[in-house]
């Protein structure tokens, strides 16, 4: 039987990557939804190449647009959040969550919501409302299945263990760009050079996000969710080659780790065949060529993301929607050339000083405290720029 997939953020990174593999096991998967947020063009070859039934458009004012792209293709176009929502909610087997940031959090909720398979590469909302989404996932019946390259990693040397024989989990990074740079020499980093990873092909926002180490704490707070073995026995472990992409060490001392290319769609294909496996054309790991693996501790003096988002994950509640928050706008801001690149993480501890917000129990409450949060965040930049 094939398997119907929506894929909601399909003209970036992972929705490419993943409408890649699909499109090569066309007898395998049919494509139920496939949604953007402002590209029409790509959301439109991209929805009569994978033969969608739905495409939707976040940007309500470009619906007349996408309906003309799709003219004669038979396949709906619709527009604007509430569409993004009922997407979500259409019956999908299998949905790729991939929305970049909070935007997500409602589309991946009501997926959730709706059962089947849904495939987390939206660490953002899992973020900002981790206790409700695997609350929302236990309640439905849903399978929530990590898409992360480190998560998947960890889900995969974790197969047929139990959580509560886990000693240590341990997230690698690559380090970014700007591994060993000082401070000093950070100052003058410009959007172009932090986007350059040199290991991963990504967006913008989450190359910035690497450059910065934050990625690495919201995967951090993501793996504390996912994974509840405590926060005291989550580590961060810089690994230049991005070759083991992540560890589990169990009471007796073993420890499993999970190697691959890095390529996305490694992930992503388990992800999408599990819990069987499909072929991909990624290239196989030669570690004869590769010839060396190195480590080194993580750095939170040069990178204090990593104090912050392993502060927030420790205070809980609504702090780590919060720096989400503050985090998208810096990002924002320092890809539009506004602020510098020292100045997200400065602009995201000032928010967390000056803001902070109830548990929250609802959906309503982590977008409350995600507008609030942006909108402290665009207080704190306006104060550096008088």
């Amino acid at each position: 039987m094939t398997r119907r997939i929506s894929i909601f953020g399909a003209t970036g990174s992972v929705g490419t990557s993943t409408l890649d593999l699909v499109n090569r096991q066309a007898d395998t998967y049919s494509v139920l939804a496939l949604t953007a947020n402002s590209d029409v063009a790509a959301l439109a070859a991209a929805a009569r190449t994978a033969r969608a039934e739905l495409a939707v458009i976040a940007d309500e004012a470009l619906y007349p647009s996408l309906k003309d792209a799709l003219a004669g293709s038979g396949i709906e176009a619709a527009a604007g959040h509430a569409a993004l929502v009922d997407a979500a909610r259409a019956g999908a087997d299998w949905t790729m969550a991939a929305i970049v940031g909070c935007a997500g959090l409602a589309p991946t909720m009501a997926a959730l919501e709706a059962g089947g398979a849904v495939a987390l590469a939206n660490k953002e909302s899992l973020v900002s409302a981790g206790a409700l989404m695997m609350e929302c996932a236990a309640s439905s019946g849903a399978t929530l299945l990590p898409v992360d390259s480190e998560h998947n990693a960890i889900f995969q040397c974790l197969a047929g263990s139990r959580i509560q024989d886990v000693s240590r989990i341990i997230l690698t990074a690559s380090g970014g760009p700007f591994r060993t740079r000082s401070r000093q020499e950070m100052l003058g980093i410009t959007p172009a050079q932090a986007v350059a990873h040199p290991n991963w092909s990504m967006g913008a926002k989450i190359s910035v996000d690497s450059a910065t180490m934050m990625n690495k704490g919201l995967e951090l707070i993501e793996a504390a969710h996912l994974f509840p073995v405590g926060l005291d026995r989550i580590e961060i472990l810089i690994h230049p080659q991005s070759v083991i992409h992540s560890m589990v060490e169990y009471r007796d001392r073993s420890t499993l780790a999970q190697l691959g290319s890095p390529d996305m769609r490694i992930p992503i294909a388990h992800a999408l065949a599990w819990p069987e496996r499909i072929a991909t054309p990624c290239e196989p790991l030669d570690l004869a060529r590769i010839g060396r693996l190195d480590f080194e501790a993580p750095d939170a003096e040069r990178f204090p993301a990593l104090r912050l988002t392993r502060a927030a994950a420790n205070q809980g509640g609504a702090a780590p929607a919060i720096l989400n928050a503050a985090n998208e706008v810096a990002v924002a801001a320092f890809l539009a050339g506004r602020i510098g690149f020292l100045d997200i993480a400065m602009i995201v501890e000032e928010v967390l000083t000056r803001y902070t917000a109830p548990m929250p129990g609802r959906i309503e409450d982590v977008l409350l405290a995600d507008a609030t949060a942006r909108a402290t965040a665009r207080q704190v930049m306006e104060s550096l720029a008088a």
